[in-house]
């Protein structure tokens, strides 16, 4: 929503402790909304591949670069490190991924896409692409720059604050 000279400053609404509060002003309820339905629509696609969601993350994280270390796939992913190692394990154990020691430093395990684990990125892409599409549906070049930019700024005022 574009500011105007006329428009109010709908920040107040959207904070919790102001007792003009409403909950459909509040980014994070608005944010959790929007990724809850997401997150049900791409459930249904990945389904029909056989894969769930947190393995559709590492893959696409991994299909952007591999390899990659464990941590590093654990934070693009958003996925805590402990819970990484059981995907890891899993996606392993379905042919998806293989891990080694790093050459550089073998205190760290680099992770690679095997072949099978290429194939999955190919239909896992192809199965999400239309919901990508759909939501973006409408949003000008400029509205998604901004969308990004924004998203980032929010993040980067989180950042520190755990």
């Amino acid at each position: 929503m574009a500011k105007t000279r006329n428009s109010l400053d709908q920040r107040p609404l959207g904070n919790p402790g102001s007792g003009a509060f409403r909950v459909d002003r509040y980014p994070f309820y608005l944010l959790n909304r929007a990724l809850g339905h997401y997150n049900v629509v791409i459930s249904a696609r990945l389904r029909g591949i056989a894969i769930d969601i947190p393995t559709w993350r590492v893959l696409m994280v991994l299909g952007e670069r591999s390899p990659r270390s464990i941590g590093q796939i654990a934070e693009a992913s958003v996925i805590k490190l402990s819970t990484m190692m059981r995907i890891l394990e899993r996606m392993a154990d379905a042919g998806l991924v293989t891990s080694a020691p790093s050459t550089l430093d073998a205190r760290v395990t680099e992770v690679f896409l095997s072949n099978a684990g290429r194939g999955k990125v190919v239909e896992a892409r192809a199965a999400t692409a239309p919901v990508y599409a759909a939501a973006i549906g409408g949003f000008s070049a400029v509205d998604f720059d901004r969308m990004i930019m924004l998203l980032g700024r929010l993040h980067d005022n989180l950042t520190g604050m755990e």
